[in-house]
């Protein structure tokens, strides 16, 4: 399995001294130096997936557990009508981070925040990165915010470069959570709760160019 670039100085850091230790016998803290290299190439783990080739399919931008499937919260989404998916990473989920559909970059967005519990509402206030796709003149916003442990956001997207739907374009360090914006015209395929993995599993579907979704017709009156 690979690991991202990210982690090997991580990696490094830990293994140097570990073997430096077992070499002078000091097994314990080498051992324990031992076991911090292993959780560091675990966490940077960087497994393939298999990415549906379906148009229109929004895919998870990373694994983990939904937190929010429907409207957005209070004071969360960008200006504009949304729908949004919140997906809550924990430290043993994959951390890779991918592009929910294809498209092209139009804006990549830092802001400092706080370090707030990534699963708290409070956490909207918290440092995000937001990457802005357009996916064929519809706009899609996937969010990386950190949390209590996630220190550094790592995001390798450009703006004007053109995705792939899963395509890899950075991670954050160690708990965070994802937010996705869709169009109120999207059909959302998950609910609070879901597990999801990153590239493989299906958000949502967008509404195919000129369609948008409309009420349902109120029954006729009887009399």
């Amino acid at each position: 399995m690979k690991i991202d670039r990210a982690g090997l100085p991580f990696i490094a850091a830990a293994a140097v001294p570990a073997l430096g230790l077992l070499g002078l016998r000091r097994t314990g803290w080498g051992l324990a130096l031992t076991g911090l290299t292993g959780f560091f190439a675990f966490f940077f783990r960087d497994p393939d997936r298999r990415v549906p080739d379906a148009p229109g399919l929004v895919v998870a931008p990373a694994d983990g557990r939904v937190m929010v499937a429907g409207p957005p919260e209070a004071e969360t989404a960008p200006p504009g009508d949304w729908q949004q998916v919140t997906v809550f990473l924990s430290p043993l989920d994959v951390h890779i981070n991918r592009a929910p559909i294809d498209g092209r970059i139009t804006r990549v967005e830092y802001r400092s925040g706080r370090f707030l519990p990534a699963y708290r509402p409070e956490s909207r206030w918290n440092e995000r990165n937001e990457v802005w796709l357009d996916h064929g003149g519809v706009a899609i916003v996937v969010r990386q915010v950190v949390g209590v442990l996630a220190r550094r956001i790592v995001c390798r997207a450009v703006q004007g470069e053109e995705v792939r739907t899963g395509q890899r374009f950075g991670l954050m360090k160690f708990g965070s959570r994802m937010d996705v914006f869709l169009p109120p015209s999207a059909s959302l395929r998950v609910r609070v709760g879901d597990r999801v993995r990153g590239g493989e599993t299906i958000l949502a579907e967008l509404a195919p160019a000129g369609v948008r979704r409309r009420r349902p017709a109120a029954p006729a009156d009887p009399c």
